[in-house]
């Protein structure tokens, strides 16, 4: 299956037992390991970790078993944990390279491979053009794939394991007062989605007056039957449980823990946009901060809005952390996010964490004193208004490769002189040649991107009105033609 493997915005994904096997996975690690090899990281090696996906833990020890044979040392996981963890853990051993075993928000069916760099952050997309340029050609049976028993490994010293947790734990803790967190006398919802942060906000904020509410911490690889990210209808029980526990807010991470969601008091769900823009405000506003951010092509105009009323610079990349990290690192910004509910913050580490920004909007209602409905609102007045929603256009799998080039094909043809009523003011074809963006007079948007991990489309659609959305929407989906 040569040319099977290709890393999207955030690593290579793939279903189990079809395109994701050993074989698959070993490859993968041998490409990481003779990347490290040549940039002579060898003894400072590679941090291996894992989420709860079915197996993930039996294909981290296979990379391990390859980087290891291939003289590489390892720093291999004794646990699942949160994909942000091993960043953390890449950074603080001075490893030259980190794997994450995980598929974050995909179907339960389906695992991947993350690279990290020794920052911590997402391996830069020059990198893993150097992998791939690996990997082809290993896929199709050139070169050797080394491999040695991890127990033989373990004996000649070249696989050290170690427990993430306790590090990441103690340096959450640096960044906020966790004992205002637990004698605040909050009820905070939360839902693990039966991913990697199971335990770990009891941990942080309970234990004293706080009362925390899990959802779903155990381990459970079918993840209930719905896919692991912290958007409805998959959170739907959790939207109900926050008003029927009288909590304070619901706060939710996804299947490897490094992007947030968040409801508000009264259950209503608080979108991904609306949250970067909560957070950017809350670093501004509590912290005083006055670095620039960065934002990818499917993020919020209310970002635009604040930077220009703080004068704080924005920067706009295109989709993945492997884009947003380094352009955090370029410009020095304090935060950067995407719409998918990931957000990374410089004072943290240049890569997504669903937990520390979950508790980053946990700290901003104990600094002022109000509910997540009254700081919406008044971010609303501030930088909005603005309705936000996204539809994910499935394609059957066999045919993806063809219906992208389609689709592609569509979106450069398309020149609407209005959408959905309304006159269109400029068309974007994105630099990383996966969609396009189409800007109304009113400063509204449609996005259509391609997905660089799933066999789908994304139509994002972001208005000044709510009854806006599903006409905008229609019209995108129109444009690309339908799924499944």
């Amino acid at each position: 299956m040569p040319g099977k493997i290709v890393f999207g915005t955030d690593g290579w994904r793939a279903r189990i037992a079809e395109e994701y096997t050993f074989d698959a996975v070993r490859i993968c690690a041998q490409a990481v390991a003779e990347w490290v090899r040549s940039a002579g990281g060898s003894d400072r090696g590679v941090v291996i970790g894992y989420d709860r996906r079915f197996v993930s833990e039996h294909f981290a020890a296979a990379a391990a078993e390859v980087v290891a044979a291939n003289g590489v040392n390892v720093h291999l996981s004794t646990a699942a944990a949160p994909t942000q963890s091993f960043s953390w853990a890449t950074m603080r051993r001075k490893a030259k390279a980190g794997i994450v075993i995980t598929a974050s928000h995909n179907p339960w069916t389906d695992n991947g491979f993350k690279v990290k760099s020794e920052t911590g952050a997402a391996a830069a997309p020059d990198v893993l053009g150097q992998l791939e340029e690996i990997i082809h050609p290993l896929e199709e049976g050139r070169g050797k794939v080394e491999r040695m028993a991890l127990d033989d490994a373990k004996a000649k010293g070249l696989v050290e394991a170690f427990d993430p947790a306790p590090d990441y734990l103690a340096h959450v803790a640096e960044l906020f007062d966790l004992d205002a967190f637990r004698h605040a006398g909050y009820t905070v919802v939360v839902d693990a989605l039966y991913g990697s942060a199971g335990g770990y906000f009891p941990r942080l904020i309970g234990g004293g007056r706080t009362s925390v509410v899990e959802l779903h911490g155990e381990r459970n690889p079918y993840f209930g039957g719905v896919n692991p990210e912290p958007i409805p209808p998959n959170i739907n029980e959790f939207l109900a449980r926050v008003p029927a526990e009288k909590a304070d807010v619901g706060l939710a991470v996804d299947g490897d823990a490094d992007r947030a969601g968040m409801a508000d008091e009264k259950g209503r769900f608080v979108t991904t946009l609306t949250v970067y823009a909560l957070l950017m405000w809350y670093l501004l506003e509590v912290r005083k901060l006055r670095d620039p951010v960065v934002k990818t092509v499917n993020m919020t105009s209310m970002v635009d809005r604040l930077g220009e009323k703080y004068g704080v610079k924005v920067y706009e990349v295109p989709v993945g952390f492997k884009y947003i990290g380094p352009k955090m690192a370029e410009t020095g910004a304090m935060m950067g996010g995407e719409e998918s509910g990931g957000f990374g913050f410089a004072m943290h580490l240049p890569e997504r964490d669903g937990i520390v920004a979950d508790l980053f909007l946990l700290d901003f209602l104990l600094a002022t004193r109000k509910k997540p409905s009254q700081l919406i609102a008044e971010l609303m007045d501030l930088a909005g208004p603005s309705a936000y929603l996204r539809r994910d256009v499935h394609f059957d799998a066999a045919t993806y490769a063809t219906e992208k080039l389609r689709i592609m094909r569509a979106l450069g043809e398309a020149d609407p002189k209005t959408l959905a009523g309304m006159p269109v003011k400029r068309k974007l074809l994105l630099d990383t040649k996966d969609g396009a963006k189409f800007f109304r007079e009113d400063g509204s948007w449609l996005l259509i991107r391609l997905s660089g991990t799933e066999p789908l489309v994304r139509v994002y659609a972001e208005t000044r009105h709510q009854p806006d959305l599903a006409p905008l929407l229609d019209e995108g989906e129109r444009i690309i033609g339908s799924g499944r």
